[in-house]
């Protein structure tokens, strides 16, 4: 997806309890007035035959980002451009981590707001969205990924049941290995992973969807002990 200033974002207002669309924005304005906006949230997972554990994948943000360069964040996400679908902003998958999965092989989970404020490269931003939240399991090593040098710096995986202690604050840190981008590809990294290192959101968000992730473990499946 494009992501300049310019690019046009749905915008909504909150009455009743209830998105109401009310036209259509830049993406540089509706970060800056914090207005109401949709987002693709998409989830990948890797059960571990040789360990019994589910390894959650999430991806660590581009320097160049708008908003929360360099964090950690879900697998793919993307705010829907004007008159898109979460149909549409699948695509996202491909685009940013090069898999080619098709929208209708998703689990879709949830639907969350969140509203988020911050700084980057001196710029202040309110990042108001409304996000479907979907998941799949895959098999894919992570040398299969393709990264979208703009969206994102690396890609990782830890162990769902580590990633729920992490957020319960029952561990400072967890380990992570990965890929990140290097001469002729991508090539292993190690990470220590926090928390706070992670876009700030509601840990119940993390949680939910880290539980969620280990309840589509089929029963025949090796699941995170």
């Amino acid at each position: 997806m494009d992501v300049t200033a310019g690019e046009l974002f749905d915008i909504y207002a909150i009455e009743g309890g209830e998105p109401r669309p009310i036209g259509v924005a830049p993406r540089s304005e509706v970060h800056a007035k914090g207005l109401w906006h949709r987002s693709f949230h998409c989830w990948l997972a890797r059960p571990d035959a040789a360990t019994g554990r589910l390894l959650v994948r999430f991806q660590k943000r581009a320097s160049g980002k708008d908003t929360f360069p360099d964090r950690y964040d879900i697998t793919v996400a993307g705010h829907l451009a004007a008159g898109e679908t979460h149909r549409d902003a699948a695509r996202e998958i491909d685009e940013e981590i090069g898999l080619a999965i098709p929208f209708d092989r998703l689990t879709f989970l949830f639907e969350c707001r969140s509203e988020r404020a911050g700084e980057a490269r001196g710029v202040p931003f309110v990042d108001r969205e409304i996000s479907r939240v979907y998941a799949v399991l895959r098999d894919e090593p992570l040398d299969a990924f393709r990264l979208q040098a703009e969206e994102t710096s690396g890609i990782f995986e830890a162990d769902a049941r580590g990633l729920i202690a992490l957020f319960e604050g029952r561990i400072p840190e967890l380990e992570a290995e990965g890929r990140v981008p290097g001469e002729g590809g991508l090539r292993p990294s190690i990470e220590r992973v926090t928390a706070d290192r992670f876009v700030p959101r509601d840990p119940s968000y993390y949680l939910e969807v880290f539980r969620r992730l280990l309840q589509m473990v089929p029963p025949d499946r090796p699941r995170s002990s």
